[in-house]
């Protein structure tokens, strides 16, 4: 199938992810501003096809997030 190059333009860029490139291997989860990077304006975790993360460090970034909340270095919800 050959797909033109208006098509092969419009496609979206993969994003790479910042842990990776960084050469992160354990995510702290002290770091609470890094950490607030990757929560909606309501306090919900991002998804991997917004953040860019890979799937390992999208599970590291989960807990460190939960455990965040629960040190109360984070807010469950944040009200506006």
């Amino acid at each position: 199938m050959i797909v033109s190059r208006k098509n092969q333009a419009d496609r979206k860029k993969r994003k790479s992810c910042n842990f990776c490139a960084d050469k992160i291997e354990r995510i702290d989860f002290k770091d609470a501003l890094k950490l607030k990077r990757y929560l909606t304006e309501r306090g919900k975790i991002l998804p991997r096809r917004i953040t860019g993360t890979c799937a390992f460090h999208q599970r590291e970034l989960a807990k460190a997030i939960k455990r965040a909340r629960e040190a109360a270095l984070i807010d469950y919800i944040f009200e506006g």
